[in-house]
Formats: structure tokens, sequence, C-alpha cells
């Protein structure tokens, strides 16, 4: 992948073209931003300019061996982990045993999310991890010598995905690698790495994707000017998101619905259509749940933006500023952070595996009084 494929960043691009030119590369850092900030995308560029055999001042050449094989994800010293799945064919999984599936969903869509990834290899309530037979390949491959390049890359994606034992394993070959060795960590949650591999690694904060730079982007697909600017402003600089947006409205449409339903069935009081609505929020799977928190947890911050802001900045799609116009009254400081910690409890719950029924029972009945919470 080139720099100019990546969605904007381009001061973040400038700073680490001129770390390779003055001969500045860390042998270990870490790429972290929100979703949809392109952090993948950018290690990928990175490391592809690194291993650039005709290397321009702004980007790799794109037609050398080296980068016809990166352009394929398929160069022999570019190596990958990621989160898996066990099954029962593959009982202790590791990267590789899903390295064609990654190549081919990165290739088409470098902004994909952990869901999105899981949902391709897996059945919806599989939880996708990095696990202890997975820090024994990597030590073994970073062993061997380079085929091609004068450096080894190696790209773990969603680190904070990695089990505590295979993480410890691997703490002395990132802090004293071999020569010409490179890690690239990429993170959307760092705060839940362990602090001794924090510690190991040089921070790159990569930002949200400007909101010129998304325009720009999606110019093309999107004709209509006033529809493109709704998205972008939704998106709120992540760039899947707003591919979602492009893509799949009725998926957002029908978890707006809920999230209008559950709030109105909380201002109501009303128990015994709760149980029924957590019923049915529980039939949807885990990942279309985790996605409805997260999308109510937006809109929830969106509403009290509204109340403090006076509707001056806000990132809401028409429907949804039509029910916030009355609805935001009710989320102020008084509540806004039991209510953010209440959803992210039902989500760290729900990727725990526990009873979705009552796990979303239990958040309504909280709802209930903290909206009230005037």
């Amino acid at each position: 992948m080139k720099f100019k494929e990546v969605i904007g960043q381009e001061a973040l691009k400038k700073q680490l073209i001129q770390t390779i030119n003055e001969n500045r590369v860390s042998h270990a850092q870490l790429f972290a931003g929100p979703e949809g900030c392109g952090n993948l995308a950018l290690a990928l560029a990175y490391a592809q300019y690194i291993c650039c055999e005709n290397k321009t001042n702004d980007d790799s050449c794109g037609t050398c061996k080296s980068c016809q094989k990166y352009s394929k994800l398929i160069h022999p010293d570019l190596h990958f982990v990621f989160p898996v799945v066990n099954t029962k064919s593959i009982a202790k999984a590791t990267s590789d045993d899903y390295l064609n599936e990654w190549r081919k969903a990165i290739l088409e869509n470098p902004y994909i999310s952990l869901t999105q990834w899981i949902d391709t290899i897996a059945s919806e309530n599989k939880q996708g991890g990095i696990f202890e037979k997975e820090s024994g390949e990597i030590i073994r491959k970073l062993s061997m010598k380079t085929y091609e390049s004068d450096f080894k890359v190696m790209i773990i994606w969603m680190p904070e995905k990695m089990h505590t034992v295979a993480a410890n394993k691997l703490l002395k070959m990132i802090e004293e690698p071999p020569a010409k060795t490179l890690f690239l960590l990429v993170s959307e949650n760092p705060g839940q790495l362990l602090n001794t591999i924090l510690s190991r690694t040089q921070f790159v904060k990569i930002p949200p994707v400007e909101l010129t730079d998304m325009l720009n982007a999606l110019s093309q697909k999107i004709p209509d000017k006033s529809r493109l600017l709704e998205i972008v402003r939704v998106a709120g600089g992540n760039y899947l998101k707003a591919q979602e947006l492009v893509n799949s409205e009725d998926d957002d449409l029908v978890f707006f619905e809920y999230f209008v339903k559950l709030m109105r069935t909380c201002f109501k009081r009303d128990v015994s259509e709760l149980i029924k609505l957590s019923d049915e929020l529980a039939g949807l799977g885990r990942e279309k749940q985790k996605k409805f928190l997260t999308i109510s947890l937006r809109l929830m911050r969106e509403n009290f933006t509204m109340t403090a802001s006076h509707n001056s900045i806000v990132y809401l799609n028409d429907k949804e500023f039509e029910f916030s116009e009355k609805f935001h009254q009710f989320i102020n400081l008084n509540n806004i952070y039991r209510i953010n910690e209440e959803l992210n409890s039902a989500i760290f719950h729900i990727e725990a595996n526990g009873n979705a029924k009552i796990i979303f029972l239990d958040m309504s009945l909280k709802m209930i009084k903290l909206i009230k919470q005037s």
C-alpha cells in the first residue's frame, strides 16, 4: 500500500518518511488511534516504503519487486499477527491458519474493524484472540534471516486482544529483536495493553481523519453534496463509519430505531415492555448487540453535546437530530458519565459471554433512573 492510498494524515506521513530518511527507525512502534483513523493502512504504507527499492521523497515507487509483493501482501519478509478464533477443526489457531482470508479482507478494505474481520472467519458468537501458540510462531519467524529485504516486518493488528501469556513471551523479543527487525503494533485501545509492552514501543498517535480529507475521498462515490456532508458529519473522523454509512444505511437505521424505542420505554418506566425489548435485543447475536451499544454510546454523547453547546457542534443525521431535539434535554452533566459507564459495562459483559437478556434488562432498569436525573 502506498502512502497516497491512505486517507488524509498528511502531516503524519511526512513525519514517518522523515524518520526513515534520517535513519531513525525505532524497532518497535505502536500505531495507536481510534477506529477508522487508518492506523493499519499507515503501517502497511510505512512498511512498504521502508522496503521499497526505488523510494521517492514522498512515497514508495509501487513498481519494484518489493512493492509489487507488498501490494499483494505476499512479501516473504512481511509477517502478520491478528485475532483468530479456535474451531473444532483448528483447536489452537494462529494467524497463519487464516492468512489467505486476512489478505483478501485487507486488500478489499484496510480500514476493516475487528467485528468485520471476525465475522468473515467465524459465527457471530465467536470471540477473537491472539493466543499463546502465536508467540512461538512470531519468535520462530523473526529468528530467521531475511529473504529479500533488509528489514523483517511484523505487523501485529489489535495487540490488545493478545492473551497475557502470549504477550509475556514476546517481551524479550520486542525489547531486543534480531537486527533489522521491525515490530509495528496497530491498536485502537492501547490502554488495554500490558505496561511492559507499552514501555517497549515508540508511541505513534494517529488522529481521526480530517473532515476535508474524508470529503475528498468520498466525493466521487456520493455525488449528492448534501448527503455527502451528512455522512461525513455523522462519521466524525471515522472513515470506516463513513464507509458503513455509504454501503449499509439499513442496519444503522434498525439500531437507531431500537435506541429510540429503548429510551422511550425507559422514560415511560414500562418494565414489562423493557423485558420484551431485552429479549429482542438478546436475539440479535453478540456482534450486533455490541454494535447497537456502540451506536447508543455515540447518540448519548451527541445528545450531551447538544445540551452543552446548544446544538452548535453535533454529528447527527436528519432522523437522529429530529429525535434528539426533544430528547437531549434529558442528557446532561448529572447523568452522562453514569450512562457511559452503564453502556460500556454492557459492552464488556457481552464480550465476556454474559447472559444478554440479563445484561440488557439490568442496563435498561438503570437507564430509567438515569434519564430522569435532569
